[in-house]
């Protein structure tokens, strides 16, 4: 089962990253400047995960493919790695969509 680890950043910043069973990071948040935006965001990625028209696919300026998970407003909530592959990248928007609607919250500011 996947989970959100919720960290702080170096500027003081929440962010979270959404790890997959094997504890492979498969979708990481920008950054918020409170705990509540950060949490609201955990929210919006376990409602838009299973929505395949929520993910942007995109390919990076070296040609590494990754995407971006977006809410209802457009707004990116959440961004993969670079994949060194399409396929993989397909299995990385799975595996979000598998992990995230009952991921934990693992709280490590606190």
């Amino acid at each position: 089962m996947g989970k959100f680890v919720i960290t702080t950043r170096a500027n003081g910043e929440f962010q979270f990253n959404l790890k997959a069973g094997n504890g492979q990071t498969i979708l990481t948040s920008e950054g918020y400047t409170t705990k509540a935006a950060c949490n609201n965001g955990i929210e919006s990625v376990k409602t838009n995960a299973g929505d395949d028209n929520r993910y942007d696919r995109k390919e990076s300026s070296n040609g590494k493919p990754y995407f971006n998970l977006k809410a209802g407003n457009g707004q990116i909530i959440g961004s993969s790695e670079m994949y060194e592959s399409v396929s993989a990248r397909e299995n990385g928007i799975e595996s979000v969509k598998k992990n995230a609607p009952d991921a934990t919250i693992d709280d490590q500011t606190a």
